[in-house]
C-alpha cells in the first residue's frame, strides 16, 4: 500500500471546547472520541467526506500550551478546499467564523483566510485549477 498522510495534529487547549468549534462552527464530524486515561482522549474531526482528518491534540505542559494557535508562526497552516466558495463561506460567516480578509480571486481559485478559534490561519479555498 502506498503511504499517505492520515492526521494533522493540532494543539488545542480542552477537548470539549475544540469539538465545539470545529463541529458546531466548522461543520465538521467527529471521526473519533476515545478516552486513552483520565485526562487524555483520541480525538479525530474530519470535515464532511474527507480521506483525512484533524488529530485534537490537548497541550501539555508550558511549551505545548505556548504553541496553540501558532503552530505555523503565524502563517496559513491548513487548507479547506471547497466545491463552493459562495456557500461556505456565507455559511461560516454566519455561524461566527472570523475572516481575517475579503474573499479574493487569484489565478489557483477563490481564497479567504480565516482564523480557528486559537488564531491559528486557514484557506477557505475553491481551485479553479484543472476545472473544466
Amino acid at each position: 500500500m502506498p503511504q499517505r498522510l492520515n492526521l494533522t495534529t493540532l494543539l488545542v487547549d480542552e477537548y470539549d471546547t475544540a469539538l465545539s468549534f470545529f463541529v458546531e462552527k466548522l461543520g465538521f464530524e467527529v471521526r473519533e472520541d476515545t478516552a486513552l486515561t483520565d485526562d487524555k482522549r483520541w480525538v479525530v474531526v474530519a470535515s464532511h467526506g474527507a480521506a483525512n482528518g484533524l488529530l485534537l491534540a490537548r497541550a501539555v505542559g508550558d511549551r505545548q500550551r505556548e504553541t496553540i494557535g501558532y503552530q505555523s508562526g503565524g502563517r496559513v497552516f491548513l487548507f479547506l478546499e471547497t466545491d463552493d466558495f459562495a456557500r461556505d463561506h456565507l455559511a461560516n460567516t454566519q455561524r461566527g467564523i472570523r475572516f481575517v480578509e475579503a474573499p479574493r480571486h487569484e489565478p489557483y481559485g477563490t481564497v479567504a483566510v480565516f482564523e480557528d478559534l486559537y488564531g491559528n490561519r486557514w484557506d477557505l479555498i475553491e481551485l479553479s485549477v484543472g476545472k473544466g
